[in-house]
């Protein structure tokens, strides 16, 4: 599973990434985590508000944060 997670470094965006290393973790996914800053790559994906959290090249979550539950719920279907 390849797991993106769009943002600009704001506390919102570190906030995503954390919680999403913690459920990978937890529930034993095999994911490949990376971040991406990078503000044209971001708006390739048609995202204009972060944080984001793309899975396997589609974006799942955009424009907040959700919950550990959520965010397994959308690793795990």
């Amino acid at each position: 599973m390849d797991i993106k997670i769009l943002g600009t470094g704001c506390p919102k965006c570190k906030t995503l990434e954390k919680l999403t290393r913690d459920v990978v973790e937890q529930n034993g996914i095999d994911a490949n985590i990376s971040k991406v800053e990078d503000i044209m790559e971001i708006m390739n994906y048609g995202v204009m508000s972060t944080p984001a959290l793309v899975v396997n090249g589609k974006v799942e979550i955009k424009g907040r944060v959700p919950s550990a539950e959520e965010i397994k719920q959308v690793l795990t279907k």
